[in-house]
């Protein structure tokens, strides 16, 4: 199986934000974001594993900026990092100014996919390779982040998360 590079998995998708997708005070429903983060990212695990895909978790989700009626919304989706069966998948969510068209970040999210076989059974992944400085951060926090998911949910002990211990000592 061929590696692959996080750029191969890269998935942009734009889209406006219209009246029926928004709360009362007009700006887009957090459910509403989690969906088109969910589509980008599932897009970007299944260009890395070429399989099916399922969402296996939503890691983290920060929304930091809200994002009202009528803005211009891009979703960027990268695999950070494949596992045996699973990947992760880092998010940047971008608004663009009306005026100047600057892009500003307004929210991020991590999710995990799983690639599955037709019957739903999961199969390996390629290898990802991390070429800039961004994606080899990712790529390494990746690992931390999977074994504190792994030690919280009681499936791995805290002695073993060798990339957690590594941080406090």
């Amino acid at each position: 199986m061929e590696s692959r590079t996080a750029f191969q998995s890269k998935t942009i998708m734009t889209d406006l934000v219209l009246p029926s997708e928004t709360n009362p005070i007009n700006n887009l429903f957090g459910g509403e974001l989690l969906a088109r983060m969910d589509r980008a990212a599932s897009i970007a695990a299944r260009r890395h594993s070429r399989r099916i895909v399922v969402t296996a978790a939503v890691n983290h989700v920060a929304f930091n900026r809200s994002i009202p009626l009528g803005s211009v919304v891009t979703v960027e989706a990268k695999v950070s990092r494949a596992f045996s069966s699973s990947m992760e998948v880092f998010l940047d969510v971008w608004i663009e100014d009306r005026e100047s068209g600057e892009c500003i970040k307004a929210n991020e999210a991590i999710y995990t996919f799983v690639a599955v076989d037709e019957t739903g059974r999961p199969v390996k992944v390629p290898e990802l390779i991390a070429e800039t400085k961004l994606e080899k951060e990712r790529y390494d926090a990746a690992l931390r982040r999977k074994q504190l998911s792994l030690v919280v949910a009681g499936k791995m002990k805290a002695a073993d998360a060798t990339e957690l211990k590594a941080l406090f000592i």
